[in-house]
C-alpha cells in the first residue's frame, strides 16, 4: 500500500469515497444528511487538493486503486485569549472503500496523519465522530484516541 498526498486527477476515485461516506451518515441520521450527494464539487476538491493547509492523502493500492482518504486542515491558535498557542491536525473527513474495511487502510493512513503532524509540529490530532457511526468510533478508540469534548443537541 502506498500512502501520499491526492492530486487532481484523484478526484473521480475520492468522489467514490465521498459518496460512501455520505450514505453512512445519511443512515445514520437522515434528518441531517441528504442522501447521494457530496461534501465537495469538483472545483472545491482542485482547490483543496492544491492546498498546503489542508492536506489530503490517499492510501493506493499495487493497482493504482484508491482504497482510502484522509482529509486534515491545520489549525493554529496563535495569541488567543484563553486558547494557548498550539497547532493541531484535524482530520476532517477520513474513509476507507467499502470492499477494502478490515485490511487496516484506515490505521495505516491513520499512522501516517500522526506521522505527518508530528513532522509539521502539531501538538495533536484531533478529529469528529457522529455518535451514530459506531464502527468510526470502536475503530478511533482502539487507535488509542480519547473523548477532548461532547457535541450535544435537542432536536425539536
Amino acid at each position: 500500500m502506498k500512502i501520499e498526498r491526492a492530486g487532481i486527477g484523484d478526484i473521480p476515485d475520492i468522489n467514490r469515497l465521498l459518496y460512501q461516506v455520505l450514505m453512512v451518515h445519511h443512515e445514520g441520521r437522515p434528518d441531517l444528511f441528504k442522501a447521494n450527494c457530496k461534501k465537495y464539487t469538483d472545483a472545491e476538491l482542485a482547490e483543496l487538493l492544491q492546498d498546503d493547509s489542508r492536506p489530503v492523502f490517499g492510501a493506493w493500492d499495487e493497482s493504482g486503486a484508491l482504497l482510502g482518504y484522509a482529509f486534515c486542515i491545520l489549525q493554529e491558535h496563535k495569541n488567543d485569549n484563553v486558547l494557548t498557542d498550539i497547532r493541531t491536525l484535524y482530520i476532517d473527513d477520513l474513509c476507507v472503500e467499502e470492499t477494502a474495511r478490515g485490511q487496516h487502510v484506515g490505521t495505516a493512513l491513520y499512522q501516517h496523519v500522526l506521522d505527518y503532524a508530528r513532522s509539521i509540529g502539531c501538538y495533536n490530532v484531533t478529529l469528529n465522530v457522529w455518535t451514530c457511526n459506531e464502527n468510526a468510533m470502536r475503530f478511533y478508540e482502539k487507535l488509542g484516541m480519547q473523548p477532548q469534548k461532547i457535541g450535544m443537541e435537542m432536536v425539536l
